[in-house]
Formats: structure tokens, C-alpha cells, sequence
């Protein structure tokens, strides 16, 4: 990145120094913060994950149950969306904390044979009820998040059902009731719970769910349910079975749309607003991806409501303006980094990464000002235009790093400019790569908002707290309207970034992404320019140390090298740097001459399985 790092190139260290075990779920500096704040989705530990090398097809999953059934479509003939179908289910199941049939997501697609790519859009939507004063008190003050986040208040429509039909109907080979079949078998014959989902309802709190979670997640005297417990949801496996014969029609009408209301009103203070109508009228859209090029690379993802794509965009591009060079790709996917390399390469790049975070600080300036609902605030795109971020890029100076960094002003069709945003993001996230074996592909980043969403059960199924991605503050204290504020009938600001990257030759070269709220675009940037800059191996890719800023300090995940070697290095440099947990959910698959390597985040608990 500039001229004192032209590279982006180098080594790393063993992997036992890589990171050490993340065993603390929340950080010293954030004892005192309410767990859902300070650990939405709580380190639980680190395991070593080699890169799983396959010919044909391949899954990487955030539980290896779920990659299972995933690989198990794609032996059968079904596609990338198939196998993405029967993960997605299983996870509603074994991974209720990170995503579900009562949340939302944005799916991305690559068609090898029509060489076409296009996005879904999937997010839920505010009830057409919701006001912009939704999550304010009487006189005027915003509510704690934690009375808001276990309210009725906080869910939205959701839109995972409705996205992945349309994807079958596009993209699908196998029948849709096929793709329930392992979700449904597990559901009711049970399986074992996960430590980590152990751990994540032990930190949660049986309090936090309503009546039907509490049941099932939870013994009489209110602990948790221990690892090796063998689960059974036998009301998830009857929404499933109906799903599956009836299609999405039956999950946004009739008894399955009614479970949801009578969750959201059942013996509530705060009764939610949502109705049947928000509920069967919700679509899924389909939408142009964003693809912008960095190193000749096009760098594909989803646009507004997500900010993943566009942020990501963004960065890279003043990042390629500030080097003002071209890199040197990988040789035919082939990576000279491998994952015991991981301390040389943080040492061998620090100029690099002080480029990066002032990058971020500046991208995440002006999409928190400016990102929102496309049908509400249309200008998302025009942060991408190359000259605005070359403008922006000359702002960069990384012998004097910016504390904060105040929004552009970029060129709007119209000169409209919103207030200054006071949205609280969380993750309770999950994301899956798929290869099919005639080279299509899914990025797939699928959410409930904080880990277990809302608490509420419905049929079965954890409803999200999406409503929460909104800012709480409608107006800033101008009174100049905030972009992502609350409004009937409208999609929050998300920070999802599934990713698919072609090389300059146009070929498919790595399919990724992550869960981690707003960090998934800093967990995404490590890994695009780990693969593409510095020649990493998917597995160093995955679990190189994370790093990155949001507009503040240069966060280092704590306990690993990135507070050893990158934070007494740039605190010297004048950087502010800041030791926090960071819980990425990487999800990589790179093409590798003529076969595919796939790993996945060794932070939890997923896997990369292929032939």
C-alpha cells in the first residue's frame, strides 16, 4: 500500500502462536456491559482446521451437522442453492443462536454456465405499523438496548423462507421437500448439543427466552442444556414437514404466520405490531450485486440495505489509489502463506495494515451516514465512484493516523444529506460457502440479529431482533433525520457481505464470508487481502488474527499475535490501538489450480467438507 510497503507480501510463525484458546466470552475493558453488548456471539475456543482439498464439490459450514447434510445434496446432483436449502435448515436447528427460519439473509450466486451473477435480498422488514420513534420513551429518550432486544419490538418479517424459494426456483435441481429431509430427521430424533451452543445459552441466560425456548433450551432449575444433550424439536420438525410439502406459501400464511403473531403477543407488556398482512406480504428481492475491482479482481457482494459490499468496496478502493501500484496475484490460485506463518506476515505487513485501518476509518464514515433502505435513502451506490474514493484516499496518511474520521460528500444525484448515525449492531450470525460440481457457486450470509435473536419461539423457531439494526435515534441532535432510522415497511442496514471474487482473467477464484456484525467487513478485508495480496493459503486466510478499524481505534483481537506483534509495533506509530474479542465465522473456499481448498474459521466450531 504505499510506497513504504509495495509488497503485501510475507511469512508467519507456529500455529500454536497463531492465537492462543479464546477462552474468556468477554473482554476485561467489558466486564460490566450486559453480555448481549459485549459478546453477542462469544469466543468459545479455537481448534486447528487445515484446508480441506477437493476436485468436485464442496461445503464449508459453521457446523459440521449442517456441512453434512449440505454435501450430502451435492452427491445426490443438487446445486450450490440446494445444498445452501439443506444447510440453512439443519442450522435452524443445531445453530438456533446464529440464524433460522424466523430470520432474514442476503444470498449471492454464481450461474458457471450462463456465466451470470446475482444476489437476493432476503433481510426482514420493519412491520408497515413501526414508527421512526419506535425505540424511544414517552419524552423522547432512546430506551436501553436490553429492554428492547427480548421485545416484540425488535422483530421484523422474516425473509429467509421466501429468499431461498425464490433461489430454488432460479437455481434449484433437486425438489424442494428433498432438501428438509436431514433437518427434519434431526429435529425429531434429536442430536447431540455442541459445546459451544452450551456455552452461548449458559451466557445468555434461560431469562432471555420466552416460555416455549426456555423449555427447550433449558432444564427446570434454569441451566443449560450440557454439551452431548440430545436435543429434539419436535415443533420445528412439524414446520419443516409442512414447509417442505407446501412450499413458502405455508410459512407466510395460515397456522404457521399465526404461531408467529401469538408469539409476539402472547402476555406482553409490549405487544408487537406486526400483522398478518406484514407477514404474506413479504418479498424477497432480487438485486444487482456490487462488484468493484481491486488488483483486477472483481470483488462481488450484495448492495444496500447490506453495507458489506459497499464498505468493502470502498476501502479496497482507496487502498489501490493510496499504493497507486498494481500487486502481483497468486499464480493460478496457488498460495505461498501458509497458516504457521501468521506472526511473519502481521510483523512483514504493518504498513500495510495502518493503510488498511485508515481506509476503514474513512469507509465507515460515510456508511454509517449515508447506507440505508435503497427504496428509502437511493444514493448507497455513489460511494463507490472511483473519483470520490480517490479524493478520499488523499485524506490517508498513515505517519498520522485519524482518531475518527468524518463522512464525505459524495456525488449524490440528489444533495441530500442525512444526520449523524446512533445505530448499536450485534451478530448472531452464520455464514456458508458452496462449490457445485458444475462450478456454481453460493455465498450465503444468513442472521437473527443478536445470538438467539428476540428469545421468542414461535413453531418452533427463534424469531430475530433485526429491528434493532436500526438506529434507536431518529434525528440527530440537529434534527437532520438519520438515514437507517425506523420506517413502516423498511429493511435495516445490514453489515452482511457474502463474497464471490473473480480473477483477472474472470474466472471463479474464492467464494467467502463471515458472521461478526459490522466486523464482517473488517474479517472480510483481512481475508481478501490475505488471499489476493499476500498470497495466503485459505486456512491462514481463515485464521489470521483479526485486525481492522470501525471508524475508532485499530481493534486487535485479543490473545492472539494481533495484540503481541501488531499492537506495541503501531501503538508506537502513533496508532491507537484497542484489544477486544473478535469472533470472526470465516468461510473460504479458493480455487487451487485445478481442484478447490476450503477451510473454515477455526474460532468456531464449522467445517469444510468435499470430493
Amino acid at each position: 500500500m504505499g510506497s513504504q510497503s509495495r509488497s503485501f507480501r510475507t511469512k508467519m510463525g507456529p500455529a500454536a502462536v497463531l492465537l492462543a484458546v479464546l477462552i474468556p466470552a468477554v473482554s476485561p475493558a467489558e466486564q460490566s456491559v450486559d453480555p448481549r453488548l459485549a459478546a453477542p456471539e462469544a469466543a468459545t475456543g479455537w481448534a486447528a482446521k487445515p484446508a480441506t482439498i477437493a476436485q468436485r464439490h464442496m461445503v464449508v459450514a459453521a457446523n459440521p451437522l449442517a456441512a453434512e447434510a449440505g454435501l450430502e445434496i451435492l452427491r445426490a446432483g443438487g446445486s450450490a442453492v440446494d445444498a445452501a436449502i439443506a444447510v440453512q435448515m439443519v442450522l435452524a436447528l443445531v445453530e438456533p443462536q446464529s440464524s433460522g427460519l424466523g430470520g432474514g439473509g442476503f444470498l449471492l450466486h454464481w450461474d458457471a454456465t450462463a456465466k451470470k451473477l446475482d444476489s437476493i435480498d432476503g433481510r426482514e422488514i420493519a412491520p408497515k405499523a413501526a414508527r421512526p420513534d419506535r425505540f424511544l420513551t414517552p419524552g423522547g429518550k432512546v430506551r436501553p438496548f436490553n429492554d428492547i432486544v427480548t421485545s416484540p419490538l425488535s422483530v421484523g418479517v422474516p425473509g429467509v423462507v421466501r429468499a431461498l424459494a425464490h433461489a430454488h426456483a432460479r437455481h434449484g435441481r433437486l425438489p424442494w421437500a428433498r432438501l428438509f429431509e436431514r433437518a427434519i430427521a434431526l429435529a425429531e430424533d434429536g442430536f447431540a448439543v455442541s459445546p459451544r451452543l452450551s456455552q452461548l445459552l449458559a451466557v445468555q441466560g434461560a431469562p432471555a427466552f420466552n416460555d416455549a425456548a426456555r423449555v427447550l433450551y433449558f432444564d427446570g432449575a434454569g441451566a443449560a442444556r450440557p454439551a452431548g444433550y440430545v436435543l429434539k424439536n419436535p415443533a420445528l420438525a412439524a414446520t419443516l414437514r409442512v414447509v417442505a410439502a407446501e412450499g413458502a406459501v405455508a410459512f407466510y400464511n395460515g397456522p404457521i404466520a399465526g404461531a408467529i403473531l401469538a408469539a409476539l403477543g402472547a402476555g406482553r407488556a409490549d405487544p408487537g405490531d406486526m400483522s398478518a398482512d406484514d407477514i404474506a406480504s413479504y418479498e424477497a428481492l432480487w438485486r444487482e450485486p456490487v462488484c468493484p475491482t481491486y488488483r483486477r479482481y472483481r470483488i462481488c457482494s450484495v448492495g444496500a440495505p447490506s453495507s458489506g459490499g459497499i464498505t468493502t468496496g470502498m476501502v479496497l478502493g482507496m487502498v489501490e489509489a493510496y499504493a497507486g501500484t498494481a500487486r502481483t496475484p497468486p499464480v493460478d490460485g496457488a498460495a505461498d502463506k501458509t497458516a504457521g506463518e501468521a506472526v511473519e506476515v502481521l510483523r512483514a505487513h504493518l504498513a500495510d495494515i495502518r493503510v488498511l485501518a485508515e481506509a476503514e476509518k474513512l469507509a465507515f464514515a460515510d456508511r454509517d451516514q449515508y447506507v440505508a433502505d435503497p427504496a428509502f435513502v437511493p444514493q448507497a451506490a455513489a460511494l463507490l465512484d472511483p473519483h470520490y474514493l480517490a479524493a478520499r484516499a488523499r485524506l490517508i496518511d498513515p505517519s498520522r493516523p485519524m482518531a475518527k474520521a468524518e463522512p464525505g460528500l459524495p456525488p449524490f444525484k440528489s444533495g441530500h444529506l442525512y444526520g449523524r448515525d446512533a445505530t448499536v449492531e450485534q451478530s448472531g450470525t452464520s455464514h456458508m460457502s458452496i462449490l457445485d460440481d458444475k462450478g456454481n457457486a453460493v455465498s450465503f450470509t444468513t442472521t437473527v440479529q443478536t445470538a438467539f435473536g428476540s428469545g421468542i419461539m414461535a413453531a418452533g423457531f427463534l424469531l430475530n431482533s433485526q429491528l434493532t439494526d436500526f438506529s434507536f435515534k431518529p434525528s440527530d441532535d440537529t434534527g437532520a433525520p438519520v438515514a437507517n432510522r425506523v420506517e413502516g415497511g423498511k429493511r435495516p442496514r445490514s453489515s452482511m457481505a457474502p463474497t464471490i471474487v473473480f480473477d483477472p482473467e474472470g474466472k471463479l477464484f474464492a467464494i467467502l464470508g463471515s458472521p461478526g456484525g459490522n466486523r464482517i467487513i473488517l474479517y472480510n478485508l483481512k481475508a481478501i487481502v490475505c488471499l489476493i495480496d499476500w498470497h495466503c493459503s485459505v486456512d491462514l486466510a481463515a485464521g489470521l488474527p483479526g485486525f481492522g478499524s470501525r471508524n475508532g481505534p485499530l481493534e486487535v483481537e485479543q490473545g492472539s499475535a494481533a495484540e503481541t506483534v501488531l499492537g506495541p509495533a503501531l501503538a508506537a506509530s502513533g496508532t491507537a490501538v484497542k484489544p477486544v474479542d473478535m469472533t470472526s465465522g470465516l468461510a473460504i473456499i479458493e480455487r487451487r489450480g485445478d481442484a478447490w481448498a476450503g477451510a473454515a474459521d477455526p474460532r468456531r466450531e464449522g467445517v469444510a467438507l468435499g470430493d
